[in-house]
């Protein structure tokens, strides 16, 4: 059998960012709880920064080296065509205990651009104030595994009216006027780039007062409330407004939101599944002890009032249901299987990577002949030369690959 055609196992790496959960990601590994650091993010693939590892011929490589080795029995041949033999997509599980950032991400061809100058101005890659990590944007799904609470994308000029008029200093006169010109000229940009980017003794008065209004309202709408809490966290930041400029969602297990870039958005908690185009550019407006760059920020920004789509999968077979996407680059589904009720992946296919996030099960395949146990917190990687598989057992396995 070709080493290659081979179904690996993935170890993956944590990323203990402050944010994250002390029990989330070790429960669902099987691991003890909670971890002695918080464990924000698993991710799963060949991302330079933290690539997965598998076994090859009893020692352990990375699964960037793996494919480079033979992108094309990897990644299938035309996905190693369309995206110069990388794969295209990161994996992640994500478990945010506390808020995450407001951010943004660029789209491709800024990316390019800010990756090469930054570059050019020698910055290093793992510089604090670097912007650009990699020269790809990064278009996102994130699906809740449990309740997952986010800010996304700017409301009705007329909703945030509403609420900085309950939340502002009667006398303000700095935010007001940029607010009422955005309604009669539908620009939301001059309001943001102003709020952002107010002197630090005026930004201070306008969060002291609002935190204190939404304080007095906060059982009244959930927007006051997360507003009291985003200011627990980062007292002082302007960004604690941001409940009131971008669509406060929630999502129950199971649903999922899809992030084109320049869509402005903050993760809150729960623990979700986020799958994306391989890339880490990120630049962030505020609720972060991290590097933020608003003059960047603003240069990406889709500044358009909003509605979120959530988003419900939609069956393709009797065990999968697809999340719908415009993503190039992924495409996420989930099985579930039963006894009475096997998986049959389909063939030829894109290279795959599979999450189990309950119960347990078997994975066989036809063309190697591999017949693997898996279990709940088991990540396996699916070259596209291992031909048909099948999953049966009682099971949840959440699938990343690519589109046809």
């Amino acid at each position: 059998m070709p080493d290659q055609q081979k179904v690996r196992f993935l170890k993956n790496t944590i990323q203990h960012y402050a944010w994250g959960s002390y029990t989330a990601i070790p429960a669902l590994l099987g691991q003890p709880t909670p971890a002695d650091a918080p464990c924000a993010e698993m991710w799963m693939g060949a991302h330079p920064k933290a690539p997965s590892m598998v076994e090859k011929q009893g020692r352990p490589v990375s699964l960037e080296a793996l494919i480079d080795q033979n992108p094309a029995a990897i990644l299938g041949v035309s996905v190693a065509r369309a995206f110069d033999g990388r794969l295209p997509f990161l994996f992640k599980v994500l478990a945010a205990a506390r808020p995450l950032s407001i951010q943004a991400h660029p789209d491709k061809p800024q990316a390019e651009a800010g990756f090469a100058r930054e570059n050019q101005m020698g910055i290093s890659l793992d510089a604090p104030h670097r912007n650009y990590k990699d020269d790809n944007h990064k278009p996102e799904c994130i699906c809740a595994l449990s309740e997952f609470n986010a800010l996304c994308g700017f409301r009705r000029i007329d909703t945030i009216i509403s609420y900085m008029d309950k939340l502002l200093p009667d006398d303000e006169t700095t935010i007001r006027p940029t607010l009422q010109d955005a309604l009669v000229h539908s620009r939301l940009q001059s309001f943001f780039k102003i709020l952002m980017q107010l002197p630090a003794d005026k930004a201070d008065a306008v969060v002291n007062h609002a935190v204190a209004n939404a304080g007095r309202l906060r059982e009244a709408d959930p927007v006051y409330k997360w507003i009291v809490r985003l200011h627990e966290e980062y007292p002082g930041d302007i960004g604690v407004l941001a409940p009131a400029f971008l669509n406060l969602i929630t999502l129950t297990q199971g649903q999922a939101m899809f992030l084109p870039a320049g869509v402005l958005h903050a993760y809150l908690d729960g623990t979700g599944l986020e799958l994306m185009a391989n890339s880490d550019n990120v630049l962030r407006g505020g609720l972060t002890p991290k590097h933020v760059d608003v003059p960047e920020l603003l240069k990406v920004l889709d500044f358009s009032e909003m509605v979120p789509v959530v988003l419900s999968p939609s069956a393709v077979g009797p065990c999968e249901h697809v999340y719908p996407t415009d993503a190039e680059e992924f495409v996420l589904s989930v099985i579930e299987v039963k006894p009475n009720q096997p998986y049959d992946g389909h063939y030829p296919e894109n290279v795959a990577i599979l999450l189990c996030t309950a119960g347990n099960g078997t994975l066989y395949v036809g063309g190697t002949g591999q017949d693997i146990p898996f279990q709940k917190g088991q990540s396996i990687l699916i070259p596209a030369t291992a031909g048909k598989y099948t999953l049966s057992g009682t099971a949840v396995v959440y699938k990343a690959t690519v589109p046809d």
